[in-house]
């Protein structure tokens, strides 16, 4: 289970580090925020292909 998440200069995201707890996790924010963002930096963890706006 993912317990912690760091990111540094991904997309529109300085830094930010999260820490997970047991059960559930809501992302949750105004358009813009950057939601989509983590996400998408979970999937490129796990190998999935980058999108080009990241490359």
């Amino acid at each position: 289970m993912l317990q912690s998440l760091s990111i540094k200069q991904f997309a529109i995201i300085d830094t930010l580090d999260i820490q997970f707890s047991d059960g559930l996790t809501v992302l949750s924010g105004e358009t813009g925020a950057g939601k989509s963002i983590i996400i998408d930096a979970i999937g490129q963890l796990i190998g999935m292909r980058a999108s080009s706006e990241f490359v």
